[in-house]
């Protein structure tokens, strides 16, 4: 613990990672109080644009919903012998799905706002075995990612809320803000580095998957925090949970030169 808490004592004062992005250069520092209101944005935003991709995308990774969709179709047109109502229901399902999908992630957004992201300081800078660090372009915060790990020895780190701004996609950013978590885990000697994701996109697993990790385990019919589980809800929500694993000791990302862990990077940054 004490060799944690020396090492986290330098780590206070690194300036952080310095990534070029063409001409212009993406700075990856830890979190300063002032980042406070623009790491909220870009969390809330990013989050919520799960809406969508959780109510529309999502629906044809579901093969039990759409099967439980069609039942829904035939009990009725066996009631009510009406085609208008048969070409109403695809509406209502996608409306369904919105409404529940926007509900459960609003709640698992208000949650998160009441704990973690009311109190970034607290929750993340102050403890020795976590951190969360923001990528600054052009002197704006434009994303963010943090670092929690467990309590035991030579355990895991968990990579948590990372998110980089829409407008600043595809420039190198997320690949960066990940590669400081990578970097933390080996600073605090921690064996692997994990990650939970309920995103659908495939930018966000290619992400991932670059920066070294795999996919060790995928959750079917996951229950998100915020979630009532009433009736209509499980029918009309319904979300897969990949968890992806890296081992620090053999992952190719950490052994990388200077176009590596601290050069350029080309690759997609989704913000998820």
């Amino acid at each position: 613990m004490e060799e944690r808490a020396h090492t986290n004592s330098v780590q206070k004062h690194d300036k952080g990672l310095n990534t070029q992005n063409g001409l212009q250069t993406i700075v990856v520092r830890e979190f300063e109080p002032e980042d406070k209101s623009a790491v909220q944005l870009i969390f809330c935003e990013g989050l919520m644009e799960m809406v969508p991709d959780t109510a529309f995308r999502g629906l044809r990774h579901h093969p039990e919903s759409l099967l439980l969709y069609s039942a829904m179709t035939v009990v009725c047109f066996i009631i009510t012998m009406c085609w208008w109502v048969i070409g109403l229901l695809p509406a209502i399902v996608l409306c369904g799905r919105y409404f529940y999908s926007r509900r459960v992630i609003h709640g698992y957004l208000e949650h998160a706002m009441s704990t973690d992201m009311a109190d970034i300081e607290g929750f993340y800078m102050k403890p020795p075995d976590s951190c969360l660090w923001v990528a600054v372009l052009e002197g704006k915060v434009v994303g963010v990612v943090a670092a929690v790990g467990q309590q035991d020895p030579g355990g895991a780190v968990e990579l948590q809320r990372m998110c980089v701004g829409r407008s600043y996609r595809q420039r190198g950013i997320g690949v960066a803000l990940g590669q400081k978590v990578l970097e933390f885990a080996v600073t605090h000697r921690y064996s692997s580095v994990v990650l939970g994701t309920t995103a659908y996109t495939r930018a966000a697993h290619q992400l991932y998957q670059r920066l070294g990790f795999r996919c060790v385990e995928v959750t079917n019919g996951y229950v998100t925090p915020g979630a009532r589980r009433s009736l209509l809800e499980q029918i009309f929500y319904r979300v897969r949970h990949h968890h992806y694993s890296l081992s620090v000791q053999h992952s190719k990302t950490l052994k990388m030169d200077s176009n590596g862990l601290h050069g350029s990077s080309a690759l997609s940054a989704p913000g998820k």
